[in-house]
């Protein structure tokens, strides 16, 4: 019914926003957390695979090219809740990557990175990142890969630096990998139940764990279906605006 609907809005909750103080619903904040680090997992994830995808079409040999794809699709043998315990192990207090950046004089103390050093969801960032990175490479290494690289070379005889080639040639071919990995990574992403649970703080909530909780712990199936719809609404909304941004066509992300 609409009352679960409107449970969404309930129980106000005083945070700020960029140094302003407002008060939301506790779960419209979880909701708007979730959306936004989900959204900045994508861009961080587009700004990573998009030189490296560039590199394995365009500049990396023929005969490299298996051995490099071998070496990125590793991680994927193993599955995702041993990598999250396996990032839980690394983000400890007295974990591997304290003692490295202790060593080579980074850091002067040891940093709690499951707490947070920039913000409360800095673990689960980070290991969402290294999880879904390659579902943003491949769509766009098959998108560069298929442009001709005539086209390459006759912007680079016309005198383009490589910053405009990219810009007004490569980019635009690439619109529909580009269009397809970020809404795989942000679905991807802001629906993760595994990563925030085994890496988040009790301070970070994640928009999953709400409905798990709704579901599971509360026993009240009819407020988790009502978040549920929520999500699955927010999801289509992204995919329509990922789709006009880029002016892409369903059948363009599908391929």
């Amino acid at each position: 019914s609409f009352g679960n609907y409107a449970k969404f809005l309930e129980t106000p909750f005083d945070t700020t926003f960029f140094g302003i103080p407002v008060t939301l619903p506790i779960h419209v904040l979880v909701f708007i957390d979730t959306v936004f680090y989900s959204a900045l997992v994508t861009v961080i994830t587009l700004i990573l695979a998009y030189p490296l995808a560039y590199y394995l079409a365009k500049v990396a040999s023929p005969t490299a090219l298996p051995t490099l794809l071998l070496l990125l699709f590793i991680p994927l043998w193993v599955s995702e809740a041993l990598r999250a315990f396996a990032w839980y192990v690394i983000l400890t207090f007295n974990g591997p990557l304290n003692q490295l950046l202790l060593s080579i004089g980074v850091i002067d103390q040891a940093v709690r990175w499951q707490q947070g050093v920039l913000t409360t969801y800095d673990a689960i960032v980070i290991v969402l990142i290294y999880c879904y990175v390659l579902f943003m490479l491949l769509p766009l290494y098959s998108a560069i890969q298929s442009l001709d690289k005539n086209q390459i070379e006759a912007a680079e005889d016309l005198g383009s630096p490589w910053w405009r080639t990219h810009l007004r040639v490569v980019i635009p071919h690439s619109k529909p990998g580009i269009a397809s990995g970020c809404v795989m990574v942000f679905m991807l992403s802001a629906g993760s139940l595994l990563v925030p649970t085994v890496v988040g703080s009790t301070r970070a909530n994640w928009f999953p764990q709400t409905i798990y909780t709704k579901f599971n712990d509360s026993l009240d199936w009819q407020l988790g279906a009502a978040y549920s719809m929520i999500f699955l609404l927010l999801c289509i909304f992204f995919v329509i605006l990922m789709m006009r941004l880029f002016r892409v066509k369903l059948s363009d992300i599908a391929k």
